[in-house]
């Protein structure tokens, strides 16, 4: 049967990053003094993001949350050049993460898969409503807007403004509540097998694991 709602997770399934997340901290570290290896970085990013604790905190006060959406993912990439021994070369890390942060808030480092569009187009034209389930920051919101993906999704659900991340339930049953959906009347479609098609499955929603690779 069709569903009201398919959700989607947003990194991975319906955008991705261009190169590498390693290529962007390379290239914009070389402003700032330090010469790192790509590759070394992107493992090291990697690591440093799965060790991390969740993107989720107590507060949803929007100018609170973004300062510590901020912090959040400097320590992440001061982990990551520290784990390589190069974090003392900067010149000025403060500076460094900054124009960081704001490279990842625009179109720039993103690309949409090639089926993203036409799929989303053609469940709207079937009357399916569509939302965002993503452990993302509220970038997600300029991302979205500057890849000209907002105007398909009816709601968008993030963890760092509901106090949880995948996989925990509550993400999933708080976006269901924007949509008055039961779990049995919603999809979700996710890269990730243990956050988003076993998280979803948890809470009795119709999963479908993405597998990219």
């Amino acid at each position: 049967m069709k569903p009201q709602v398919i959700f989607l997770d947003a990194v991975g399934t319906l955008f991705g990053v261009k190169n590498n997340v390693g290529w962007a901290y390379t290239e914009i570290s070389k402003k700032y003094g330090v010469s790192g290896d790509r590759t070394l970085v992107n493992e090291a990013f990697y690591q440093c993001f799965k060790d991390s604790s969740p993107l989720a905190f107590d507060t949803q006060e929007e100018s609170r949350v973004k300062s510590l959406e901020f912090d959040w993912w400097k320590k992440i990439a001061q982990d990551t050049f520290t784990s390589l021994g190069l974090w003392e070369e900067f010149t000025s890390f403060d500076e460094f993460f900054v124009e960081l942060y704001q490279y990842f808030s625009g179109s720039e480092p993103w690309f949409i898969y090639n089926e993203v569009i036409p799929t989303l187009e053609r469940w709207q034209k079937e009357g399916i409503e569509l939302g965002i389930i993503s452990n993302f920051d509220t970038r997600i919101f300029s991302v979205l807007d500057s890849l000209n993906l907002t105007q398909y999704f009816s709601s968008i659900t993030i963890s760092s403004l509901s106090g949880v991340a995948k996989p925990h339930p509550d993400i999933f049953l708080k976006a269901l509540q924007h949509h008055h959906c039961s779990p049995e009347n919603a999809w979700y479609i996710g890269d990730s097998k243990k956050e988003d098609y076993w998280g979803a499955k948890t809470v009795g929603m119709q999963s479908f694991w993405l597998n990219r690779e």
